[in-house]
């Protein structure tokens, strides 16, 4: 979940983005039924009587019934997620889509997902997302969009780690809309590369408080409009993209946001991930995730890099660290169970912090360790519904999600 924001808001298209993107539930298999009369030819012996005689009536008569299976093209997405998140209360956020092959002869590309997501909480967040992710040509090709439109309020806590340790929230209302678009071509070795467009506005306003609040953003109570244009490169050697059990997938993003597009800021941001699988027994795999963020320029405060928001680290309350520059690693383990059931158990460490030369100070370390159940929604990809149960530095969240972490 979790997506991410240009700005939707901090937290709120993160999670959007991660459950529409991980869209999975029960398999639709429809099978439509055909009926044809067929009549029953009786051969004739020469020289007899040409009209029919009693059997031969009944044959002529009989019909045969015959039923044509069509498999399913591809699996329905229906998943109610609740939401319990400190960052923005207690909702739903109702999942809808469609995996299925773009074209049914393709035997190479991976499953297309079209579907939506929205979010309704306790404290007064509302939003909708629309996802498209399409692979085209034999996998040759790969076009995807997003859209988000919300209000969302939440808490900022300010930047840095000094900040996020301070407790001291900032309560915030925040509406816009943000789309993103990105065409990328394979060029070699299963290396996609493309271009991509962002383009989003929103109001940041400050909710009603005690005064006790960390210091507010120059950003706050301005239409703010924010534009880019980025690359995107990706190496994906995954055989089942809901349900890794070895490969791995390493994307390299960079999003410029400039005046000369019609961006209110100057501001540059770069994502690398790197996700690496191997299956330990039949049943087992151990998954490893590397991410970082790097941020340039003079960014909105929901700009920067913000922990948490993506799965990274899990544990910890989306937008309560931020910061120009964060890294964090995780490792996962996965058991398959009988009865569709699984498990998962995990651990992970990070930080924020406003320059790379600071990097890896024990100090500044936001840990995370955590696990939860698992039940296989579509036996077809076999993509999961989870619950991660997670406790970091000083604090602990629970969170349900469709398919897995990373």
């Amino acid at each position: 979940m979790p997506v991410k924001t240009i700005s939707v808001c901090i937290v709120a298209f993160g999670i959007w983005l991660g459950a529409i993107e991980g869209l999975a539930a029960a398999q639709v298999a429809q099978n439509n039924d055909n009926t044809e009369a067929v009549e029953s030819p009786v051969p004739q012996q020469s020289g007899e009587d040409s009209r029919p005689g009693p059997i031969a009536k009944a044959q002529a008569l009989h019909t045969v019934k015959t039923k044509k299976h069509f498999p399913p093209r591809g699996a329905i997405v229906v998943a109610p997620l609740p939401i319990v998140s400190p960052a923005i209360g207690t909702g739903v956020v109702p999942v809808l889509g469609y995996i299925f092959p773009l074209d049914k002869n393709d035997k190479v590309s991976p499953p297309s997902v079209l579907g939506g997501a929205g979010l309704i909480t306790d404290d007064g967040s509302r939003g909708f997302g629309l996802y498209g992710d399409l692979y085209l040509k034999e996998d040759r090709y790969e076009i995807t969009s997003v859209y988000a439109h919300g209000n969302i309020d939440y808490n900022l806590f300010g930047i840095g780690t000094a900040a996020g340790d301070a407790g001291l929230k900032l309560p915030l209302d925040q509406t816009g809309q943000v789309f993103r678009a990105e065409f990328m071509r394979v060029v070699k070795w299963k290396i996609f590369v493309g271009g991509r467009f962002w383009t989003g506005d929103s109001f940041v306003t400050v909710k009603p408080n005690d005064g006790n609040t960390p210091p507010i953003p120059p950003d706050v109570g301005l239409h703010t409009t924010l534009r880019a244009l980025g690359l995107r490169v990706s190496r994906d050697t995954r055989p089942n993209h809901f349900y890794p059990t070895a490969g791995m997938e390493a994307e390299f993003t960079s999003d410029f946001f400039a005046k000369d597009l019609g961006s209110k800021y100057s501001f540059q941001s770069y994502r690398f991930t790197f996700n690496k699988y191997t299956s330990l027994a039949k049943n087992q795999v151990l998954a490893y995730n590397l991410f970082g963020c790097f941020t340039g320029g003079e960014p909105p405060f929901y700009g920067n890099c913000i922990y948490g928001v993506n799965n990274e680290l899990r544990g910890y309350t989306a937008g309560q660290y931020i910061d120009r520059h964060m890294f964090a690693t995780q490792l996962e383990y996965r058991l398959v169970l009988p009865k569709k059931f699984g498990l998962a158990g995990f651990a992970g460490v990070g930080e924020v912090v406003p320059g790379a030369s600071q990097f890896f100070r024990v100090d500044n370390f936001l840990p995370d360790v955590g696990g939860g159940p698992r039940y296989e929604l579509s036996s077809k990809y076999h993509v999961n519904l989870r619950v991660d149960f997670a406790r970091g530095k000083n604090s602990w969240t629970w969170a349900v999600g469709v398919g897995e972490a990373f």
